[in-house]
């Protein structure tokens, strides 16, 4: 690359994950009170939002939204509300989840077992490059999944 070329784009950038809630609020007290995230926007309904055909959204539910952000990283998260309808319980095996390296995992397996969500037995993680750490399976409020891990200081 020469001096005055611009930097080559990716073809491809990972933006954020999203979940479906069925209450906006109740999320937030895991999102961010336990886990840390920080809103950068909440959006109310929008009758003509993206989400409604590609989520297969009925016209007659209520949609709310909210981008989150981390310490350096922005709108890596966002959740969809969906209220007015039944929400279907997520199938089993899960399908989805996201995966977040925490720095303090006992704080955060103390939250949301505070909030009551389960708290999967806590695995030992060890990694191809033979690294060893923690790994913790969280189901929130809507049966998302998030694995947090950690790797003790040293080994990361």
């Amino acid at each position: 690359m020469s001096e005055t070329s611009p930097p080559e784009k990716a073809p491809v950038r990972f933006q954020r994950g999203n979940f479906v809630v069925a209450d906006l609020d109740r999320a937030l007290t895991f999102y961010e009170g336990v886990l840390g995230f920080e809103i950068e926007y909440r959006l109310g309904d929008n009758p003509d939002s993206y989400s409604r055909p590609v989520f297969d959204i009925p016209a007659n539910a209520e949609l709310g939204f909210v981008t989150l952000n981390l310490l350096g990283q922005r709108r890596v998260m966002a959740l969809t509300e969906i209220k007015g309808i039944p929400l279907e319980p997520v199938p089993h095996p899960r399908r989805n989840a996201i995966v977040l390296e925490t720095q303090d995992p006992d704080a955060v397996m103390a939250g949301a077992r505070g909030l009551g969500l389960t708290v999967y037995e806590e695995e030992v993680l060890k990694t191809p490059d033979g690294r060893v750490g923690r790994e913790i399976g969280i189901v929130d409020f809507d049966d998302n999944l998030i694995v947090i891990y950690n790797f003790p200081e040293g080994t990361a």
